[in-house]
């Protein structure tokens, strides 16, 4: 499902105009992107957590000249479903 598709959905559903709902989508997505920005945890009961994961430094492999290089350390997104959706899925 795309954002434009999650959008018509969110408009029907809730029997609001299509511009009502991309706000209340966008809306929903920043402050979920400004939540992680400032390294919190978004809690979602029945649905999930979105959380900032730290990847350790490490050591890779350049493919092109076989040559070690070192990765450096940084952070990822992540998602964690909870047990409804796990539910749901089985």
């Amino acid at each position: 499902m795309t954002k434009n598709e999650l959008i018509e959905k969110v408009a029907k559903k809730s029997h609001l105009t299509k511009r009502a709902a991309a706000d209340a989508v966008n809306s929903t997505f920043d402050l979920i992107k400004d939540s992680l920005v400032r390294g919190e945890k978004v809690i979602i009961t029945g649905f999930g957590t979105f959380l900032i994961r730290s990847r350790a430094a490490r050591r890779g492999r350049n493919p092109q000249t076989g040559g070690v290089i070192q990765i450096p350390q940084k952070k990822t997104p992540g998602f964690t479903a909870g047990k409804t959706i796990k539910r749901l899925i089985k």
